[in-house]
């Protein structure tokens, strides 16, 4: 194991302090059949082991052994107006019952309409409306899945004219209407924060810090105009800088390091993954964040709010 989770703090929403894990992806499959793991939990796409019952399954069996795994979902689309997806949370479920995860997880999104997958995270109006919508939905799953949810602050690139709600105070209305766990992603808040021009600090300061149980990092890319939450770099400084308050501000909660493009070797994620400890110690490893070489083009006016989506 690589970190000491400090003692004397009762677990947030129940849910315990895991110290620094990495996403598990296929890339790595077989170093970590063949090696002891560096890190002290995973955290797997709920969807890629959903009927999934070959080498996949049996890694994450092998793994869930010996480490703490925590499931990460994209397809719950608590936001949408469809109605919830029973089918697929009877799956989650089931999944959860094998893997005996120290949570779930998904985001603060809609991911389709009319029974179609679009298969993006989706921004939501903030308004009292989809409070009470989103509320109602957290309820049935927590109360189905017999087990608290933990959602998280998206990335996004427009925001709705008709929100009444900052992000921050809609996450703190809803985790005190269901008491469910945030996820706070401080990769997200300042991708977002950079495209909306809100204050990050501001952010991570306004969250209820007794409802956040995990943080994620990750590295974005500079597209000119607007951060792209790419996840395909190394965690740049202001990222870094936030993480340290964030991890301040709460007393320690897990923290996870996600790459899901160019993904490096195993060792190289773990050394990524250890700059949380120096930059705890106020030691910033962090590099700029990374340019694209290649100009993005995009219909939408990021700079401008719409309620046309």
């Amino acid at each position: 194991m690589m970190h000491d989770v400090p003692a004397g703090r009762p677990p947030r929403r129940g849910l315990p302090n895991l110290g620094l894990g990495v996403g598990l992806r296929n890339q790595h499959f077989s170093y970590l059949m063949n090696h002891e793991p560096e890190v002290d939990w995973f955290e797997i796409i709920s969807e890629n082991f959903i009927d999934n019952y070959g080498y996949a399954r049996n890694v994450l069996q092998h793994l869930a052994s010996i480490r703490p795994i925590v499931m990460h979902g994209v397809s719950l689309s608590i936001g949408s107006t469809d109605p919830l997806n029973w089918d697929y949370l009877k799956k989650l479920k089931a999944l959860a019952e094998f893997v005996h995860p120290a949570w779930v997880s998904d985001h603060l999104c809609w991911t389709g309409v009319a029974g179609v997958n679009t298969h993006d995270l989706l921004p939501l109006p903030l308004t009292g409306e989809s409070l009470r919508h989103v509320s109602e939905r957290v309820r049935q799953v927590q109360d189905y899945l017999e087990r608290p949810l933990v959602l998280e602050n998206p990335s996004s690139y427009l925001e709705f004219k008709e929100s009444t709600f900052t992000e921050w105070a809609f996450l703190t209305e809803l985790a005190s209407e269901t008491g469910c766990g945030l996820l706070l992603d401080v990769n997200n808040v300042y991708v977002s924060g950079y495209n909306h021009g809100f204050d990050a600090d501001h952010y991570i300061r306004s969250v209820p810090r007794d409802a956040v149980v995990q943080i994620h990092l990750a590295g974005p890319t500079d597209c000119g105009r607007f951060l792209v939450d790419t996840h395909d770099q190394p965690v740049p400084a202001r990222v870094w800088e936030l993480y340290k308050l964030a991890q301040e501000l709460t007393g320690g909660v897990s923290t996870l390091l996600e790459w899901d493009a160019n993904i490096p070797d195993f060792p190289e994620l773990v050394r990524e993954l250890r700059k949380a400890e120096a930059a705890l110690r106020g030691e910033n490893l962090g590099a700029p964040v990374h340019k694209s070489a290649v100009a993005v083009s995009n219909p939408v006016d990021f700079q401008l709010s719409t309620s046309n989506v």
